[in-house]
C-alpha cells in the first residue's frame, strides 16, 4: 500500500508539527480524523486503514489520516469551555490553511474533500464541513456527539463556543447561506445502540437529535442507526466506514 508520511507546522506562532498520513495513489481525497485525542496513524493501527483497502488499491480513495490537538482543546477539562472553543479555532485555520493545499498539491487543485472520523473525531468531521462546505461537501461521522456543551463543559459561553457547537449554530441557520448548504452539503451520522453509545460519549442521542436538527433545516443528512450489538468501537467503524465509503468513491 502507497503510504506517506509528512508533517505540517501547527502555524500561528506555535512551534508544533502536525503529523498526516497519506494511503493510496489515486482517488478522491477523504481526510481522516481520529478518536479522542488521537495521532495520524490511529486509522491504521486500529484497522481503519485495512478496511478500506480495497478502495485505496482501486485508486478510488487517497486516504489523508490527520492528527488532534484535542489534548489541548477540548480534552482539557483544566480550562473553561469558551477557552477550549477558542483554542480550537487554530485547528481549523490550521486545516483551512495548511492540510487543504497539501491534500490539493498531493491529488488535484479544488479536489473536493470527504471528511470523516469516529468519535470526537466525527465531530471534527461535520462541523469542518459544516463550517467549510465549500472545501468538503461531504461528511461521515461515525458515533459522533456533536453537542461541545456535554463535554464536562463549564464557565460562561461566549461567541467561540456558539460558533464551533453544531447544536448551537445548526437550528439558527437561516437565508442565502442555508441555501447555499442546501445545495451543496451532505452527511452521513452513523451510530450503534450498544456499549458506550449511549453512556458515557452520549453518541446515541447527540446523533439522533443532530441528523434531526440538519433534517429541519432542510440540510441533507443520512441517518444510519445500527444495533443493540454495535458499541462504540474501532471494529464496529471499521464496518461501517468500509460498508459506506465505496458509495461516495
Amino acid at each position: 500500500m502507497n503510504r506517506h508520511q509528512f508533517e505540517l507546522p501547527l502555524g500561528s506562532g506555535v512551534d508544533r508539527g502536525m503529523t498526516v498520513i497519506r494511503y493510496g495513489h489515486y482517488g478522491r481525497p477523504v481526510v481522516a480524523f481520529p478518536s479522542e485525542a488521537g495521532r495520524a496513524w490511529d486509522f491504521e493501527q486500529n484497522g481503519m486503514v485495512d478496511a478500506v483497502g480495497p478502495l485505496l488499491q482501486a485508486g478510488r480513495v487517497k486516504l489523508f489520516c490527520v492528527d488532534s490537538i484535542d489534548a489541548d482543546t477540548w480534552s482539557d477539562q483544566s480550562l473553561p469551555t469558551e477557552e477550549r472553543a477558542r483554542r480550537h479555532s487554530l485547528y481549523t485555520r490550521w486545516l483551512i490553511d495548511a492540510l487543504v493545499p497539501a491534500v490539493h498539491d498531493d491529488t488535484a487543485p479544488g479536489a473536493e474533500l470527504i471528511t470523516t472520523g469516529c468519535s470526537l473525531g466525527a465531530y471534527h468531521a461535520v462541523h469542518f464541513a459544516l463550517q467549510r462546505a465549500d472545501l468538503a461537501p461531504l461528511a461521515i461521522g461515525l458515533s459522533g456527539n456533536y453537542d461541545v456543551t456535554t463535554w464536562r463543559a463549564w464557565g460562561e459561553r461566549g461567541d467561540a463556543t456558539y460558533f464551533a457547537n453544531p447544536a448551537d449554530y445548526v437550528p439558527n441557520l437561516e437565508g442565502d447561506h442555508l441555501a447555499w448548504l442546501r445545495s451543496r452539503l451532505s452527511v452521513l451520522l452513523v451510530v450503534g445502540q450498544g456499549a458506550w453509545e449511549t453512556h458515557p460519549t452520549g453518541a446515541l442521542p447527540s446523533t439522533l437529535r443532530t441528523a434531526d436538527l440538519l433534517q429541519e433545516r432542510g440540510i441533507r443528512c443520512e441517518l444510519d442507526v445500527w444495533g443493540h450489538d454495535v458499541s462504540h468501537d474501532w471494529v464496529w467503524w471499521q464496518r461501517q466506514l468500509a460498508h459506506h465509503l465505496p458509495r461516495f468513491c
